[in-house]
């Protein structure tokens, strides 16, 4: 190569070297690339573990947060809080009351799977309640479910009899029923503000396999490890590394804000903060698996530039061969033409170079090409300014001097015009159609505004790019606004055509003109969703979005009210929350989604109640909850949970009905038996039926048409009166027969039934 290169014409080692400095270019460019792909990459990985990290923070503080709004719902149960607060009489327990609030609270864990194993202990009665039995003696829970190394009277004083609020015990062996398992404990005493004292005491047992499953996404996703310390450095839960490896472990991240990732010794620590409760999430990331797409894509740039750079050089070498060859031999002949020396080729290839210069210049069909292509670059350009191909201010800039779009400013927003009532697209008239409205359409948006940057989106969409001066003025957005509203109007009434507009937040910079774009899309979504023909800006669509309105209280209060069979009372309370939630807030169609969700376990958690084993509509209405969605439409989703509310109501009913008959039946047999009894009171017979005095005392009169005690007097008259035709007792013994405590009190009652006194009774009657 070295005895060639001397030999070779001037020519081609001018070609040659052009090619090898243009071949330097790329390769250089390509290395910057590389470097800023791999310190992108890193860093991505780095933002990508952080934001498993905290999706497993948010999920798992989510399910505690869960599990300490059910501590707080049984505070405010007026059942329990009634047992929490009842007296005990001796050795007698509240048995109804107590096995109905294990019933109650059984409910509570099918909802949360951190609430599957839970206890409450009622101080007073010295009793453990679970939500599938009770133990009327805690040594017997305790035989069956206790830590590991602890013992009774241990377990007794610190859990038991100790005040706690909301206190997380950290991973401890646990023995449930002879199955041995790792388990956190959260502690709730109640009342929420006793202190010394408290009356009764919450324990939810969590496995600590269910709490590291929301840390497995770090161990799956690159082979690490996870553990959570609470604010006083207890290790709470692990994933994939134990304690000693962790009590190892130095200058990990605090996870306060600008201390969440570390590099130590070929592993990434990164730590998250929690706000809610102190805790730190950290994990660990082996360095090898961080950087696995950095180190592809190093392999893959390095065979592609080696590749590139051989391929390149020969490409080179063949090039400057072929361009120099016919170039040098025109030359040649010019020289011999002209009889030029050939130390002067220098200004004849000037001449012949500037030649051609001028030939290219002056094709008019070429210049006729660029400008016919011209509105397809606009076009391009403006779909890759809108899904944000276009990354840098500089980029845009240069993109748009080729397509000769000048730019007012820097600011704007963009918009969406979807033309709607096509359904069939598959059908080719109904495209033809759809083409001449959008063309009808973009006229009718340039007319309104010339500076517009408009292009179509799909077979039914417009998009459309307003910009502004760097400090957007408000007449600019209204006039805009007003004419888009106009357009609206005249297109559905003119043209019969429903048009949504989605406009997104204004931009302060060119490159974000995508989001702007998204927001838009978004815009346009809701309005489709919600029906709305018109025009919907985005910041309306997240007016009051941010979060569903559902709170614990109306939860509560739809759940008592479907209890109590108020039909009523349970739609009205269906429609606060569909106007609070779609009228009032205008819900996302995710936000539905999780609205929709949980409404749905309300009603499941009303139906799983024993109440509703037995009833034969149960399994019916619960396929209907379940079958449910949020595409179903906001006005179908609140009849279907109107007609949900109408059946329990009907099934509360009923079975209302069936428990009101028996106890007024059990309270006639009681009356019908225990008539003798001169000291029978309402209490007795209350406490006797098992049921609130005042309620059963309205029950029997509502059924009967009677107060319960004038029924019991005319027992004991009847009775009284065939006592005294049998004429074998006198009226004194009648009355203590009849359950009198004087004879004044008999003869004042008889009368007051029969018209006459007992004794005129007797006579009347035998003498007749």
């Amino acid at each position: 190569m070295k005895r060639k290169w001397p030999n070779m014409s001037p020519l081609f080692r001018k070609f040659m070297i052009s090619y090898i400095i243009v071949l330097m270019i790329p390769l250089i460019a390509g290395y910057m690339s590389y470097r800023t792909s791999i310190d992108v990459a890193q860093s991505i990985s780095i933002e990508n573990s952080l934001m498993t990290l905290g999706q497993s923070k948010q999920i798992l503080e989510r399910n505690l947060a869960e599990v300490e709004g059910f501590t707080k719902q049984l505070a405010i149960n007026q059942d329990l809080r009634r047992l929490i607060t009842e007296q005990r009489n001796g050795e007698r327990y509240n048995v109804y009351g107590l096995w109905e609030s294990a019933g109650d609270v059984g409910s509570y864990s099918q909802t949360n799977d951190f609430l599957s194993n839970f206890y409450i202990y009622l101080r007073n009665f010295n009793v453990i309640i679970t939500p599938k039995s009770v133990y009327f003696r805690p040594e017997h829970f305790y035989e069956l479910n206790h830590y590991e190394g602890m013992t009774f009277k241990q377990w007794e004083e610190t859990i038991l009899h100790n005040n706690h609020l909301n206190e997380i015990i950290p991973e401890r062996r646990y023995i449930h029923k002879n199955q041995e398992s790792n388990v956190l404990t959260f502690l709730q005493s109640l009342p929420l503000n006793s202190f010394d004292q408290p009356m009764a005491t919450i324990g939810v047992i969590i496995d600590s396999k269910k709490m590291g499953s929301f840390l497995d996404s770090i161990s799956k996703q690159y082979g690490g490890w996870a553990f959570i310390r609470d604010n006083k450095g207890n290790t709470l839960i692990s994933q994939g590394i134990d304690e000693a490896h962790i009590a190892e472990l130095s200058n990990v991240p605090s996870g306060e804000y600008g201390d969440t990732s570390r590099m130590q010794s070929g592993t990434l620590l990164i730590s998250i903060r929690s706000d809610r409760n102190g805790w730190v999430y950290t994990a660990g990331i082996p360095k090898k698996a961080l950087m696995e797409k950095a180190d592809r894509i190093k392999e893959v740039t390095g065979i592609f530039a080696a590749s590139a750079s051989l391929l390149g050089l020969l490409i080179g070498l063949a090039l400057a061969y072929r361009d120099s060859t016919p170039v040098h031999r025109l030359l040649s002949v010019l020289r011999e033409q002209f009889g030029m020396e050939t130390g002067k080729g220098r200004n004849e290839y000037d001449f012949f170079t500037g030649s051609i210069s001028s030939l290219v210049v002056s094709n008019k069909q070429l210049q006729t090409e660029l400008i016919d292509q011209l509105p397809m670059l606009r076009d391009a350009f403006i779909k890759r300014l809108l899904v944000g191909e276009i990354h840098s201010a500089r980029e845009i800039e240069a993109t748009s001097s080729h397509t000769g779009i000048a730019w007012k400013g820097e600011c704007g927003y963009v918009g969406i015009l979807n033309i709607n009532g096509y359904s069939d697209l598959d059908n080719e008239e109904i495209i033809h159609e759809l083409s001449v409205a959008r063309l009808v359409m973009r006229q009718a948006l340039l007319r309104m505004e010339p500076e517009l940057l408009v292009t179509d989106w799909g077979t039914d969409k417009i998009a459309f790019l307003h910009m502004q001066d760097r400090k957007p003025r408000i007449e600019q957005g209204t006039e805009i606004e007003t004419g888009l509203i106009r357009l609206i109007e005249n297109a559905n009434v003119q043209s019969h055509l429903p048009v949504f507009v989605g406009i997104g937040a204004p931009f302060q910079a060119l490159p974000e003109i995508s989001r702007s774009f998204d927001e838009a899309q978004q815009a346009l979504d809701n309005a489709v969703y919600t029906g709305k023909i018109g025009m919907i800006r985005y910041e309306d669509t997240i007016r009051e979005t941010s979060m569903y309105y559902y709170p614990i209280d109306s939860e509560q209060r739809l759940l008592n009210t479907l209890k109590a069979g108020e039909m009523e009372e349970g739609k009205r309370i269906l429609s606060e929350l569909f106007d609070r939630n779609f009228v009032d807030r205008g819900l996302s169609y995710e936000m539905t989604q999780q609205f929709m969700t949980v409404l749905k376990g309300t009603f499941l958690k009303m139906i799983d109640q024993k109440a509703f084993h037995e009833a034969p509509l149960a399994e019916s209405v619960r396929k209907q909850i379940v079958q449910m969605q949020p595409t179903d439409g906001v006005p179908q989703l609140q009849e279907k949970f109107q007609a949900m509310v109408e059946a329990i109501c009907a099934m509360i009913a009923k079975k209302k009905s069936d428990l009101d008959h028996e106890i007024v039946r059990a309270v006639t047999r009681f009356l019908e038996t225990e008539y003798k009894d001169p000291d029978l009171t309402l209490h007795r017979i209350a406490d006797t039926i098992g049921q609130p005095e005042k309620y059963m005392s309205q029950l029997f009169k509502e059924h009967t048409g009677e107060n319960l005690f004038d029924y019991l007097e005319r027992i004991r008259i009847a009775k009284a009166s065939n006592l005294l035709l049998e004429n074998r007792l006198t009226i004194d013994e009648i009355t203590v027969h009849v359950g009198y405590n004087s004879a004044h009190s008999f003869r004042r009652a008889f009368k007051r039934v029969k018209g006459v006194s007992p004794r005129v009774f007797r006579n009347t009657e035998n003498i007749s």
